[in-house]
């Protein structure tokens, strides 16, 4: 029970942290609505809290088989933190500031070549654009992607090398895929590499679709002002976390798949007389 707690308590401490990043980091001048971010980051750890304190599942996939969440954080957290570094290096440079900033101009001018996710990015912004604007979205357009890369390639590695989540233990479909309802109809291998695979297509896809949507869009609605530093870091945030987050989730539901077929297969196999011969 106490380990419960402790474990909850501490995952809902460093959901606040993450949200109140960029309001803690930044000066006051650049930050707006602290309110608002304030009753955010205590509502994110109110309900991380609930959902690993219970007992019962309720909207939280693959809680209880490490790393994949906690790969999904640390991502997600050090976008947050790399952009905001980078932004406030804007005003009052430091020489964490500016070590977050060289990271971003390498990475940005790395990942920035035609039709990359991180051109297309700095393609939809409106036309008249500043040049220090524009290279700031694609700092932090290239160090969130790069990040979003690894935690995928970091979560394969985990599937193929460690042989996730098998090392954890027996793995519970009902306590780790809540939303997944295996009596829906249907064989649930073939739901669980259906599901993965769109995922996974999808996570793929939506680095490129979303600046060509914005684009598409701009006749029609002013394109998101990236110029504020936390509209900046929340939106490059989101269009790289959320495709990556995506693709972990696919290869996660086709890796259970795969186990579920496996554990037939044995289970074929010892009921068959002539393999017992």
């Amino acid at each position: 029970m106490f380990k419960r707690i402790t474990g909850a308590l501490m995952r809902g401490i460093l959901v606040a942290v993450m949200i109140a990043t960029p309001s803690l980091l930044l000066p006051d001048y650049t930050t707006d609505a602290t309110e608002i971010v304030a009753l955010l980051a205590i509502v994110g750890a109110a309900l991380t809290f609930a959902e690993y304190y219970a007992n019962y599942p309720s909207i939280v996939e693959f809680r209880d088989a490490p790393p994949l969440n906690r790969l999904r954080f640390v991502a997600l957290f050090l976008m947050v933190l790399l952009l905001t570094l980078a932004c406030k290096n804007v005003y009052e440079p430091t020489a964490v500031t500016n070590l977050a900033s060289d990271i971003g101009r390498t990475l940005g001018r790395f990942s920035d070549f035609p039709y990359s996710p991180v051109r297309l990015v700095t393609g939809m912004l409106w036309d008249g654009i500043s040049s220090a604007t524009l290279q700031k979205v694609r700092d932090a357009a290239g160090v969130a992607y790069v990040i979003a890369l690894t935690s995928v390639v970091l979560f394969i590695g985990a599937v193929r090398l460690f042989g996730w989540p098998t090392r954890n233990g027996a793995f519970n479909v009902w306590v780790n895929l809540p939303r997944f309802d295996p009596t829906a109809g249907g064989d649930v291998v073939y739901r669980l590499k259906r599901d993965g695979l769109v995922n996974a297509v999808l996570g793929f896809l939506l680095p490129f679709l979303i600046p060509m949507l914005v684009r598409m869009a701009s006749d029609m609605i002013d394109p998101i002002t990236l110029a504020h530093p936390q509209t900046l870091i929340w939106t490059i945030s989101a269009w790289a976390f959320l495709p990556a987050s995506m693709i972990m989730r696919g290869i996660a539901m086709m890796r259970i798949a795969e186990l579920i077929e496996e554990k037939r297969h044995r289970a074929s196999q010892e009921s068959d007389p002539v393999n017992l011969l």
